[in-house]
């Protein structure tokens, strides 16, 4: 895992990333997509315009990217695939990566109030994790998960899920066992 492809084509890309509205990022094992959710329907019974990008998708890639308010549709998603592996020039990079950076460069070209970002995997080192200033981050429940790709124990998890902090920024956790939220409180001192 590594941020260095996204960068390199977020930076191909114009840095769409850095021309987002404000940024809810959420993290965790369980219960990322319902706080989407929850945040979503809340955000535009309030009448505001949401972006959403998360992972996986259920039924249809399509679900991945609501773009203020609307699903975007497989000619919308084809379009902007073309679009952007022309510009990665075929250069490496995942699939999780690649759609990432579709998200990203969907909502820099469409106004709206907020955008909620939801980890694919870890925090850390997750795609998505190239947001510098969120105006929150959510940590929902943390346990053992990719165990393969962020460690065999709660510790280690907790540590890469803890990577989307940022300093200066609100961080919300759902409650935690001890062993993480003693991770999370070490992160944010």
């Amino acid at each position: 895992l590594s941020l260095h492809r996204v960068n390199k084509l977020l930076f191909k890309l114009g840095n769409p990333h850095l021309k987002l509205p404000p940024v809810i990022h959420v993290a965790g094992t369980n219960g990322k997509g319902s706080t989407i959710a929850f945040l979503l329907n809340s955000l535009k019974c309030a009448g505001k315009k949401v972006h959403v990008y998360t992972s996986p998708h259920l039924l249809e890639v399509t679900e991945r990217f609501i773009i203020a308010n609307n699903k975007i549709t497989y000619n919308e998603l084809n379009s902007a695939l073309s679009y952007v592996v022309k510009i990665n020039k075929e250069e490496h990079i995942t699939q999780f990566e690649l759609l990432t950076c579709i998200s990203f460069w969907l909502m820099s070209n469409t106004k709206a109030d907020v955008a909620l970002i939801e980890t694919g995997l870890g925090g850390r080192l997750d795609a998505t994790n190239v947001i510098p200033n969120p105006i929150l981050s959510i940590i929902t429940s943390i346990s053992i998960d990719h165990s393969d790709f962020l460690g065999d124990n709660v510790s280690s998890i907790a540590k890469e899920k803890a990577g989307i902090i940022k300093k200066g920024i609100t961080c919300i956790s759902a409650p935690q066992e001890a062993e993480v939220r003693k991770v999370l409180i070490n992160k944010c001192a």
